[in-house]
């Protein structure tokens, strides 16, 4: 079985890529034409979004230099050990929101200090599959059609990783510890 699945998942790209193509074939799109529309479409969203995603990763940068992360984490200690949500996951819960490679470098970290099969390595893996880049999707999603009154979508978005963010505590504590 395991050959099986190794053998679907070399393949299943390249076979759906030349299925889509030849559908278009048949269909008489003309694929380099629609290809490079495409490409030049997404090539005009990029040049768009790039002052929002300026903006967010400048942010990022002012939150972790001015000691904001670790005050944050320091104050929701005493919380966060009522779930089982170790002090040193924190911080990458919180980065998850904003980053997701920043967040999956504080997981590295994480995995490499305490290992892979520890409670905050665990955690660390649930949370980051289980949680969202909010302001990366606000910010590029939002600013790619020019939306700047995001009404409740952060605080939904926020509320929503807490929610993950717990219940991958609270599930790993539950399974394994």
């Amino acid at each position: 079985m395991t050959a099986f699945l190794e053998q679907v998942s070399i393949w299943s790209i390249p076979v759906l890529v030349a299925c889509v193509s030849l559908y278009a074939i048949i269909k008489k799109v003309p694929v380099y034409t629609a290809f490079t529309q495409g490409a030049k479409d997404g090539f005009s969203t990029a040049v768009m979004i790039i002052p929002y995603l300026t903006a967010m990763l400048c942010a990022i940068g002012m939150f972790r230099a001015c000691g904001a992360m670790d005050f944050i984490c320091d104050l929701l200690a005493p919380l966060t050990n009522l779930i089982g949500l170790p002090g040193s996951v924190l911080p990458m819960g919180i980065m998850r929101s904003f980053s997701g490679g920043a967040a999956e470098g504080l997981m590295s970290d994480i995995l490499a200090t305490y290992g892979t099969q520890s409670l905050e390595g665990r955690i660390a893996s649930v949370a980051l599959g289980s949680t969202e880049t909010t302001f990366y999707v606000v910010a590029v999603y939002f600013g790619s059609v020019g939306v700047s009154n995001t009404r409740h979508s952060i605080a939904a978005g926020l509320l929503g990783d807490l929610a993950s963010l717990i219940a991958a505590a609270v599930i790993v504590n539950v399974m394994w510890f």
